[in-house]
């Protein structure tokens, strides 16, 4: 699908020198001088190289369609991450650099979104929000609870996360996949 260079908006994905890119940021500039152009940021899905260019209206970019499918997280087999699609249950093998930090997130069964293109996978999305046990912190201390101060606790996956002083170990909290920061105590 062809779109003017003054359409592209952040989240979209273009063909541009032959390869795919997603818009980061997006500005529009009207100078004093001269025809208006949008000013892009755009990441590489590849590579993650960034570049930075100008669109002018009367420029047409190719904007991508990825395909998202629902898989299910099975184990991990060495530096491989194996995946369940959940309508024609093909495994497939993905290495953990593709997820990034954010491996360390997934559990068993878990529900996670894959987006290709053409046959290649692009980019994994992991669920809002997760639930860990906290297996090791400090105990709580009578009195603390008086000043928003946090305190430093492991979770079950061995990510290291600021807590409230009143969390103890063996509670199960609830953390943000994309920012690893505690959101609230799991009921």
């Amino acid at each position: 699908m062809k779109i003017d260079g003054n359409e592209i908006r952040p989240g979209n994905v273009i063909r541009h020198q032959d390869t795919l890119w997603v818009a980061v940021k997006t500005q529009a500039v009207k100078p004093g001088k001269g025809g208006a152009y949008n000013q892009v940021e755009l990441k590489n899905l590849f590579d993650g190289r960034k570049l930075n260019e100008r669109f002018r209206a009367s420029e047409t970019v190719e904007r991508v369609r990825l395909e998202q499918r629902d898989f299910q997280y099975l184990y991990e087999n060495g530096d491989m991450l194996v995946f369940m699609d959940q309508e024609s249950f093909e495994q497939v093998e993905l290495p953990r650099d593709f997820v990034g930090d954010r491996a360390v997130y997934l559990q068993e069964g878990m529900k996670v979104m894959l987006e290709s293109h053409e046959g290649t996978y692009i980019s994994c999305q992991l669920p809002e929000y997760v639930t860990l046990e906290v297996v090791e912190t400090e105990p709580t201390v009578k009195g603390q609870t008086a000043a928003a101060s946090y305190k430093p606790a492991i979770l079950s996956n061995g990510v290291r996360v600021m807590v409230p002083p009143f969390m103890s170990t063996g509670e199960k909290v609830i953390v943000a996949t994309e920012t690893s920061e505690y959101v609230r105590r799991a009921d």
